[in-house]
Order: C-alpha cells, then structure tokens, then sequence
C-alpha cells in the first residue's frame, strides 16, 4: 500500500515510521541479461544458466547492483511524495549483499523513514530499506539511502 504525503511538513511526520513492503517482483533471466548488457558485466553466473547450474548457487543469479537499482520502481509502490518540484537520488550511506537472488525469484522492498532535514530548497531524506527474497529468512540487500526533495 502506498503511502503519500503532501509537502515537505507531511513527509517529516513519517521519521521513524515503517512504510510497509512493496508488491513483488519476479527477477527474470531476460531482466538479468538486459541489466548485464547496460553495464557490461557479462559474468557467467548471472548470464549462463547452464554453467550457473554446475556453480556454487545451483542457478544464475542477479547482479547485487541489479537487486540494488529495482529499489527504484519498489519504492514507489512504498511512498509517493506531492506537491514537490522534484525528488532526486542523493546517494547511498551503506550497502550489503547478504544473499544471492536467484534468477526466477521474487523480491519486495520494506522500507523505514530514519530522518527529514532540511537542506537548501527542500529536505534530504534518509531511508533503510531491505529487499526481501520471497521464502528466504535471508534478505538480498539492505542499504541506507538518501534522497533529496526539491519545492
């Protein structure tokens, strides 16, 4: 369930609330191979399945800065922020892998709001975010993220 907010002032009264999790989203072989093909990384255990099969995950599976950039779209199953001009990517604080996401599983996003600052021209915002692996006690990656809203 989405989550918006009006303003800069409504996006403060979230600090230290959860926002839930995302919908999922099935992580494709054809997704794995369009994300290698962009950056170049053509690594046999995301790219051959056959091979990958034989390698120590039994399966090919996504690239971690893969599993990382579908933070993107799950997040705006999480939180949809008016009445801004526009809201920017400021970066990332802290980043792990801790579990491979294996080509054909699902992923979801759970999200917190840790802090609302203000900055010149609007707020810099800063998130935990875990992407859970549908049946795995272990997650795919966890990150701190910052983002920067303009108005």
């Amino acid at each position: 369930m989405t989550t918006t907010v009006n303003g800069l002032d409504e996006l403060k009264g979230l600090v230290g609330k959860d926002l839930g999790v995302s919908e999922w989203l099935e992580v494709t072989q054809e997704r794995v191979n369009t994300f290698a093909d962009a950056t170049g990384d053509h690594q046999w255990i995301h790219v051959d399945p056959e091979r990958a099969k034989a390698g120590p995950f039994g399966a090919p599976i996504a690239h971690g800065y893969l599993t990382l950039s579908l933070v993107i779209p799950l997040f705006g199953d999480l939180l949809k922020v008016e009445g801004i001009k526009m809201g920017v990517n400021y970066g990332l604080e802290k980043v792990r892998f801790p579990s491979p996401v294996k080509v054909g599983a699902k992923i979801r996003l759970a999200a917190t709001v840790v802090s609302v600052e203000d900055v010149p021209g609007g707020t810099q915002s800063t998130f935990d975010f875990t992407v859970q692996i549908d049946g795995s006690d272990k997650p795919a990656c966890v990150a701190r993220t910052v983002y920067r809203q303009y108005v």
